[in-house]
């Protein structure tokens, strides 16, 4: 054989080798609500004769699946059918995909197939709150596989000012009002860069190849979380894979991030009882900024890891953690230009290292009628804020934040079935420590402080079905308490709530809640001192809100489903600045130290309207959501009688994330968002030029002027291969792809000739900024 046939015959068999038919496979656990497995429970891929049955510990697996986008559906008798939409079955890196089935109302002897599996909320919290699945995350356009940025497209959540920001404002409520927790622990921090007494920042810390699926709650919520005003986001996490060491590689626009998992311990055992996952990300935005001559440099690390034993049958241990180390500077450029002369002039210095740590211990009873979960946890947050007279030199210090917060909480939650009736109840113990060293100049404030105290609370709830499951019933209660602040105990913060569902047609569903709910001040409000060393915000009081919701839904079929929902909720006792005479409500949407003043907890609130909202989960190759929220939002000051806008009172929101399932793997989304005129707060011109480069606002003018619009389309393409030992899959993305210019509020800078020196006498110069520019990028996934 000549060289020119051996040649022919290798590329040949390349060829065939990489387009080869390979295969992928599906596995998972099937329990009821108590954690017991299911043997013998169907588990199938929707229009496919692929299939299997769960064997004695509720474990299923099916094996040669072509490569691709399916609903996986589960079935039993006397369960009702479960569906689990947009799995995407892999020849590597396919995830486990776990169901809980609950029990049917009526005794059935055989499986019935019907909208039973339709898209569902907990009887705790029928109205307001959407789950997405890891795949839906993963695929969203514009946001960079960022689960926090995705948060904000669903309903009712407003973008941040400029539209950077990972600020979850939600139906009208504040950034600070939202509550994280992972895998049950709470999580205060979850962005890069936060907000110190709020928790946006740009940039979100949760890896996607962690999460099993998210679920925001808007209203209606358990009683097992403290601390929420406006929303609870859950992050669920998937578990380590129990037999073979995988993991995947992804590279985007502004980050690298590995992640590798597999058993621990295993053996000659075919699964292993013990499984890690684990994560590294790093930033390399400072590069691309050096390369493109931005001033800017942020820079940012962060890790993620999850241990899970199983003890037995009946106990499991995870140990997880979360954390990052964010340092964010700046840089004179070589060639002057206006608006990155004040971007350098104006920007801080930021560095911030957060870590968060949990044990849980889950235990389910040997009867089969519960449950209990022991979580013990710790998360510090240490950030140095600094801005200079001189930040290309770092001389002149004008601001100073020096602070560390940590908390060590335990908190015990007991899941109890007594027949029909379903009942939570527990605990939480918090240790709080805080510390800060702060040079104020501009407010003329310096001092150094250290508190710690205990915070305390007790949550219960019951749960029921009546009338053939037509009707769902919920009521429960928190109180909480602590040992710093002098105002509140456990009965002034005892917080009902109550919510129904009932079904009064088939497939037409009236949906309503009522709830108050309490939160704590932040660290910097309580931890502030005078000039005089005194802790002048010791009496203030718990901020507290009443929601009232109402909602009808209708079905369509298992996966598509349309809902209108009216809301109100009244805020009473919010912290109101002393020195500027405005709600903190409208604050903490920036770069900076949200709180770390003096406050009278005397303002009120408001937020109202209505919410329209149709879902289609994956059918016909389409999925997509879209929202249309019309909504005040209002805080007053001092005077309660005044109610003023705040600064995210667009009083419309419209939003749109969808996308369809092409052949051969390839996919193409789209995500759009629309918020009205929003209001802003003016610049105070004489103030501002006499403390530059601080940048001074003139709350008095709040209102008078408002934004242009944001509107914003973004675009992404998907395509996906499958080789034997890896697969791969490629994204395009387009954001803003109309063109649109992001609203910003008027940016000042020093008046400066062309060669960039400062004219005399001083004075302002409106800086003209750019924006509505298309912005291109491209990522790649590997899984091995």
């Amino acid at each position: 054989m000549n060289i020119k046939n051996t040649v022919l015959v290798l590329s040949l068999l390349l060829v065939s080798n990489i387009y080869a038919q390979v295969y992928g496979e599906l596995s998972g656990n099937v329990t009821d609500q108590t954690g017991q497995p299911i043997l013998g429970a169907s588990v199938f891929l929707e229009d496919t004769e692929k299939g299997a049955q769960t064997d004695f510990d509720g474990n299923y697996r099916i094996e040669n699946v072509i490569p691709g986008s399916y609903n996986l559906i589960v079935s039993y008798v006397g369960f009702e059918t479960q569906a689990k939409f947009n799995v995407i079955v892999r020849s590597k890196g396919t995830p486990s995909y776990n169901f809980t089935l609950k029990e049917s109302a009526e005794a059935l002897d055989e499986v019935v197939i019907s909208n039973a599996n339709k898209i569902t909320r907990p009887k705790e919290t029928p109205l307001s709150t959407q789950t997405l699945s890891a795949v839906e995350i993963a695929t969203y356009p514009g946001s960079n596989n960022d689960v926090v940025q995705v948060a904000q497209t669903l309903p009712g959540v407003s973008p941040s000012i400029g539209g950077f920001r990972n600020d979850l404002i939600i139906r009208g409520g504040a950034p600070n009002e939202t509550v994280y927790y992972l895998d049950g622990m709470e999580v205060p921090n979850i962005n890069h860069f936060s907000t110190q007494g709020s928790a946006g920042g740009p940039v979100g810390l949760i890896n996607v190849s962690f999460i099993d699926n998210v679920t925001l709650s808007t209203s209606a919520f358990g009683a097992q979380y403290d601390n929420p005003l406006s929303g609870v986001l859950q992050f669920s996490q998937r578990t380590g894979n129990n037999r073979d060491f995988t993991g995947n590689f992804r590279v985007s626009a502004s980050e690298a991030a590995l992640t590798l998992e597999g058993p621990l311990f295993k053996g000659k055992t075919e699964e292993s009882k013990t499984t890690f996952l684990v994560s590294a990300r790093r930033s390399y935005l400072q590069f691309l900024f050096e390369v493109i001559g931005l001033p800017f440099r942020p820079n940012y690390w962060d890790y993620q890891y999850k241990i899970n034993h199983k003890i037995n049958a009946y106990n499991e241990l995870n140990f997880i953690g979360l954390g990052s180390i964010d340092d964010f500077s700046v840089e004179a450029p070589e060639d002057f230009d206006a608006e990155q002369q004040a971007q350098l002039e104006q920007a801080p210095f930021i560095n911030q290292k957060t870590n968060a740590i949990g044990l849980t211990w889950k235990n389910r009873f040997k009867n089969g009628s519960g449950f209990m979960e022991t979580t013990l946890s710790n998360n510090t947050l240490i950030n140095e804020f600094t801005r200079y007279e001189d930040p290309e030199n770092e001389t002149g210090v004008i601001f100073n934040n020096d602070a560390t917060e940590s908390e060590t909480k335990l908190r015990y939650q007991l899941t109890k079935f007594l027949d029909t009736w379903k009942l939570t109840a527990g605990f939480n113990i918090q240790y709080s420590d805080y510390t800060n060293e702060t040079i104020n100049l501009t407010d003329n404030n310096i001092f150094n402080t250290e508190i710690d105290f205990f915070k305390y609370g007790v949550f219960t709830n019951i749960t029921n079905s009546f009338f053939d499951d037509k009707l769902d019933i919920s009521f429960g209660f928190r109180i909480d308490d602590d040992t710093f602040t002098d105002e509140d105990n456990l009965l002034s913060t005892f917080s009902p709530r109550f919510s129904l569902s009932y079904e009064f047609k088939e497939n037409w569903k009236l949906n309503g809640s009522i709830g108050r709910y309490y939160k704590l001040p932040p660290y910097t409000i309580l931890g502030f001192r005078n000039n005089e060393n005194l802790l002048v915000n010791q009496d203030v009081n718990y901020t507290v809100s009443d929601h009232y919701v109402l909602g009808l839904q209708r079905y369509f079929g298992p996966s598509s489903s349309i809902s209108l929902e009216g809301f109100y909720k009244r805020y009473d006792d919010y912290p109101v600045s002393v020195l500027d005479g405005v709600s903190l409500a409208n604050k903490g949407a920036d770069f900076e130290i949200l709180g770390s003043e003096d406050v009278a907890t005397v303002g009120k609130g408001r937020s109202y309207g209505a919410e329209l909202q149709f879902q289609q989960k994956l059918s016909n190759n389409f999925y997509g959501i879209f929202a249309y929220t019309w909504f005040y939002s209002e805080f007053t000051g001092f005077d309660r009688n005044t109610y003023l806008p705040s600064v995210w009172d667009s009083r419309h929101l419209i939003s749109f994330t969808g996308g369809y399932k092409l052949k051969k793997n390839w996919e193409i989304s789209a995500r759009y968002r629309f918020a009205g005129n929003t209001p802003f707060v003016p610049t105070d011109l004489d103030a501002t030029l006499a403390n530059y480069p601080e940048v001074i606002l003139d709350y008095d003018r709040l209102g008078e002027e408002k934004l242009d619009t944001f509107s914003q389309l973004d675009l992404r393409i998907d395509k996906k291969w499958n080789f034997k030992k890896l697969s791969l899959n490629v994204f395009a993305e387009a954001q803003n792809v109309l063109g649109q210019a992001t609203p910003e509020p008027t940016q000042y800078g020093l008046g400066r000739n062309t060669n960039g020196t400062i004219i005399q006498p001083r004075e302002l110069s409106v800086i003209e900024t750019e924006s509505g520019q298309i912005i291109p990028s491209i990522g790649i996934v590997i899984d091995f």
